[in-house]
């Protein structure tokens, strides 16, 4: 191992405790068991070495948005008890490039999609793991099934036979001061539990919120899923970038 190499699993590994320990703070103060929430270092446009460091250092889940840039990572870094998930925007014609590659789709924003990942899944012969992406805040910015309109899309979607609708997901709006974001949280929370009585055959045990700037409220509200890319990589250099 060079010195380059030396010194990029040194700080992974440093970035990597800080936010277990972030992560751990965050569920204790809501009186939750830490093992209970997943972290999902979100590897999108590193290379697939730092993957495989963070890997080495425990890291099990982590999380793509494009799938042309994830396609080539996964079919060189794929060992047994990792997860790969899909957690971008998923255009028609990229469903049949992801069902078969990725272990979960967290990004199921319509049921057209996810009529497209059950017949592709049913072709493969397996079942897929999703969330149903929820545009809690109604940004017109953000992708996600309206609040007002997922209990009748979500009675659809839980009835394909291919598909596990495991939870849901939401993007929170960008803002200074976590605490600002909160309710997006709690709607999600709430909405699961609203889910939970209307569709009692899905547990709806996974809510994936969350990132680098606001995870521990996110956890505080209920995440069992939080997505981190630059508290553990670093910056990107993308304008806008959060996670």
């Amino acid at each position: 191992m060079n010195e380059q190499q030396t010194n990029l699993q040194e700080m992974l590994a440093a970035n990597i405790a800080t936010v277990r320990a972030a992560i751990a703070e965050a569920a204790q103060k809501a009186g939750r068991d830490v093992d209970e929430i997943t972290l999902v270092a979100v590897s999108k446009t590193k290379p697939v070495e730092m993957v495989k460091i963070a890997y080495n250092l425990g890291v099990t889940d982590f999380g793509e948005n494009r799938v042309q840039d994830a396609l080539p990572k996964i079919a060189d870094f794929h060992p047994a008890g990792l997860h790969w998930h899909m957690i971008g925007h998923v255009q028609s014609n990229k469903v049949n490039k992801i069902v078969g590659q990725f272990d979960s789709v967290q990004s199921v924003d319509s049921l057209h999609l996810a009529q497209l990942l059950q017949r592709h899944a049913e072709e493969l012969g397996i079942r897929l793991s999703v969330l149903l992406q929820v545009n809690v805040s109604g940004e017109k910015s953000k992708e996600g099934i309206a609040l007002a309109d997922v209990v009748a899309v979500a009675r659809q979607i839980v009835a394909l036979p291919q598909l596990d609708v495991q939870g849901l997901m939401t993007i929170a709006p960008l803002a200074e001061d976590a605490e600002e974001v909160r309710p997006v949280f709690r709607g999600l929370r709430e909405l699961r539990d609203t889910l939970r009585d209307e569709l009692p055959q899905c547990g709806w045990h996974q809510l994936s919120m969350g990132m680098t700037d606001d995870f521990a409220v996110a956890i505080e509200e209920g995440a069992t899923i939080v997505r981190i890319g630059r508290a553990i990589f670093g910056e990107r250099g993308h304008k806008g970038d959060r996670q």
